[in-house]
């Protein structure tokens, strides 16, 4: 057994290596086929059933949850279940995307037959040309013949490692050609940093109530009782239509020190404000405050008007978990 570190390195990069190298030669074997599944996926009206036995299946699940997560409808069958009963979960409308290696897996006999009974379209995904899955497969996607990562050709590893990105790449084509945004994204992945990641600054702002907001025209004493008051360090300066024409921060009236009292918020206000829109993500609000150093940002649709709707202070993204 080797002990030597580079020695362990060395077997590591070979595996991973001899991976990448089976990569590339997935990315030029990609042919019509693949367009055909991709197609076929975009017009089902139904769900992608995606099943395999083994290893494959654990594949499976992965690629049925990215799909799902993505914009399209996905579950995972295993085949051993589907030939005691879970056969009902295939219907007409859906498209299933069967994986094997050898393609000749037995377990897998019964959704095959299941899927030409009942003319589900079947996407076959598999190492053997010739092979029973490739066949009576509607889209047959053949994998380029290579050797396993582990010496013996015998360990599932380069095989499932195409599979999985094979998988990856119909998930994101699929994505892509349906149009699905970083908002749809969120639906799917309300909870954790992803969600957090995806959170909209409407979902965190403190609405026109909580706004601090003073006239242009508004003395020093006004100004101070309305930042103090509403706690956010800062008041924004409007127009006598509503609109956001300047802020007030600390800067501003330490800038302003002598006379401060006798001035009128337009007279010591920062001008054309940094604002961000409602639908824009929490991310992009803290990136920006980040950048221009300040704590808060008043929140405006610029399709509606310059009125300001809300305001976002950091403390409410580092609370939701943006960072």
């Amino acid at each position: 057994m080797p002990t030597d570190t580079n020695d362990i390195l060395a077997a590591a990069r070979a595996v991973i290596g001899q991976e990448a190298q089976a990569l590339q030669r997935l990315d030029a074997a990609l042919g019509e086929s693949f367009a055909q599944a991709v197609r076929l996926i975009l017009t089902a009206h139904g769900r992608v059933i995606v099943s395999g036995m083994g290893k494959s299946g654990h594949i499976g699940r992965k690629i049925a949850a990215t799909l799902a997560s993505t914009g399209t409808p996905a579950h995972f069958v295993h085949p051993a279940e589907a030939s005691h009963g879970d056969l009902g979960m295939l219907a007409r409308g859906d498209v299933v995307l069967v994986l094997s290696n050898s393609g000749e897996t037995p377990e897998l006999a019964d959704i095959i037959a299941h899927t030409r009974r009942f003319a589900i379209p079947l996407i076959g995904v598999a190492g053997r040309a010739g092979s029973t899955l490739l066949t009576q497969a509607d889209v047959a996607i053949l994998l380029p013949s290579v050797p396993e990562a582990c010496g013996t050709n015998t360990v599932p590893t380069t095989s499932t490692t195409m599979t999985l990105a094979l998988g990856d790449a119909l998930a994101i084509v699929v994505m892509q050609q349906r149009k699905f945004s970083a908002e749809d994204f969120r639906v799917f992945h309300p909870g954790g940093k992803l969600g957090a990641r995806l959170t909209r600054v409407g979902d965190l702002m403190h609405g026109k109530d909580e706004l601090p907001l003073v006239a242009q025209t508004a003395p020093m004493p006004e100004v101070l009782l309305t930042i103090s008051g509403k706690g956010f360090g800062v008041v924004g300066v409007v127009d006598a239509a509503g609109g956001l024409v300047g802020i007030v921060t600390d800067g501003d009236l330490r800038r302003h020190m002598q006379g401060l009292m006798g001035r009128t918020a337009a007279e010591i206000m920062t001008a054309e404000p940094r604002t961000i829109a409602p639908q824009a993500l929490a991310e992009q609000a803290l990136m920006q405050m980040n950048d221009s150093r300040i704590t808060c940002l008043f929140v405006a649709d610029p399709a509606v008007g310059p009125e300001p709707l809300g305001i976002l202070h950091v403390h409410d993204c580092l609370r939701a978990g943006v960072a």
